[in-house]
């Protein structure tokens, strides 16, 4: 993403965002959909991960054990949502209900895999955590990180003040932002903060963020616990800030469930929270648009329109396929286990190929296809949803589309894709 088209978030969109919408040109412009729109329903009792996991704890069927020396529920949590500590990435900056117990020496961990992502702040009150329904999308919760008898997996939707709004494309939703690190006691103002993806610029990624791994001559935003504003170009980097492969000279590491932010891992959750944002945005307005238009004088004046739709299925689907992905201009390598086992969770084809292998050369992933093509999430959309994108795919695949959308593209991976799908993807038809 260039920064002529990077996300600048407003100083108090997260209240603004609950004070009204609008539906606009860009996903990203669009401020609130009502969560009580009757073709969503966000209250209802949802089925994601971490619904299902309390059902399991309340009837007995699985036990939150409780670690000692300050690590509570989390590694008992992490173990029953099947997430690996090699995920963890690490940030510094005050985005989170917990800014009084966040700075450079005691970073927030964030721990995720294709639908959860759980954070632990060192003496933080509980562990925070988003999860993906298929068709509500993000639920947000907490733990209490202090024995109980009974802990509960607490749903907190007072979270939505900055968890809804235009960063999220107006639905509930999670994103990774590059921000202006301060040391101060207030949570951070958004005025300095960049939404990033998979599109945008490797300089301004990670402010506020630790990074380890190397990138060669590539410049980044993270490592840098000083006063910087990402806002002006160049300053933030330096050689220290570059190529870290060790966290141990900027905090206590041993306080932590692994000694590493890895880059392949924040890589990896950047493209995740847009795709997952995507998933969210289009299941609702493809639902709202299926249901019967309200009468002229109604309250519920949200409405999307089929050629709407079309355009941000469209979107989706160059998301998807990494089109305007930012190019690596020298190899990445990461520091953690990460880059093993992340590709060994998803399906491979007859010739052992998956769309989780890394490239990490040039680009982020091999088969550039975004792996959540496999989620709940996408499996839950609409047919008419489902049944666009898969005729698009084909379309783009085959090479009957040669559009400069996807001149990234080249035949052989179009065929390397195409192949993967029709073995692994279960639904797609056979064109």
């Amino acid at each position: 993403m260039t920064s002529g088209r990077s996300v600048r978030v407003l100083a108090g969109a997260c209240v603004a965002a609950l004070a009204a919408w609008a539906f606009a040109d860009r996903l990203e412009d669009t401020l609130y959909i009502p969560l009580d729109h009757p073709a969503i329903q966000y209250y209802q009792q949802p089925s994601d991960p971490v619904a299902r996991l309390a059902k399991r704890i309340t009837s007995g069927q699985a036990k939150l054990d409780f670690a000692p020396n300050g690590w509570g529920y989390l590694p008992s949590l992490l173990k029953l949502l099947d997430i690996n500590t090699d995920s963890q990435v690490l940030v510094f900056s005050k985005t989170s209900i917990q800014t009084a117990h966040i700075a450079p020496r005691t970073p927030r961990a964030i721990y995720f895999n294709d639908e959860v992502a759980v954070g632990y702040v060192q003496g933080g009150e509980v562990l925070e955590i988003s999860s993906l329904d298929p068709k509500l999308g993000i639920i947000l919760y907490s733990l209490d990180n202090e024995r109980s008898e009974k802990p509960e997996l607490a749903r907190r939707d007072d979270c939505l003040r900055c968890h809804q709004g235009p960063i999220t494309m107006g639905v509930p939703g999670i994103f990774v932002s590059s921000i202006h690190p301060r040391t101060e006691g207030a949570r951070e103002s958004h005025g300095s903060a960049f939404i990033t993806d998979h599109r945008t610029p490797f300089k301004e990624r990670w402010g506020g963020w630790y990074v380890t791994g190397t990138q060669g001559s590539q410049k980044h935003l993270g490592n840098n616990v000083e006063l910087v504003d990402p806002l002006h170009p160049g300053g933030p980097a330096s050689d220290s800030t570059q190529n870290v492969t060790s966290l141990d000279g900027f905090f206590d590491t041993s306080r932590y469930r692994a000694p590493t932010s890895d880059i392949v891992a924040l890589l990896t959750l950047e493209h995740q929270v847009r795709m997952t944002n995507l998933l969210i945005r289009i299941g609702w307005d493809a639902r709202i648009v299926g249901q019967a238009p309200p009468p002229a004088n109604s309250d519920q004046a949200y409405q999307v329109t089929p050629k709407q739709l079309d355009s941000e299925i469209e979107e989706m689907v160059s998301y998807m396929l990494f089109a305007d992905e930012e190019p690596l201009k020298a190899p990445v390598t990461g520091v953690s286990t990460f880059t093993k086992t992340f590709p060994q969770r998803g399906p491979r084809d007859s010739k052992g190929r998956s769309l989780r292998d890394f490239d990490l050369k040039t680009r982020l992933f091999r088969y550039p296809l975004s792996y959540m093509i496999y989620s709940a999430a996408f499996d839950a959309e609409p047919e008419s949803v489902k049944q666009r994108v898969y005729a698009r795919l084909n379309e783009i695949l085959t090479g009957k589309d040669h559009s400069e959308t996807y001149a990234h593209l080249s035949a052989a991976d179009r065929q390397a894709i195409f192949e993967i799908l029709r073995e692994t993807k279960r639904g797609m038809p056979a064109f």
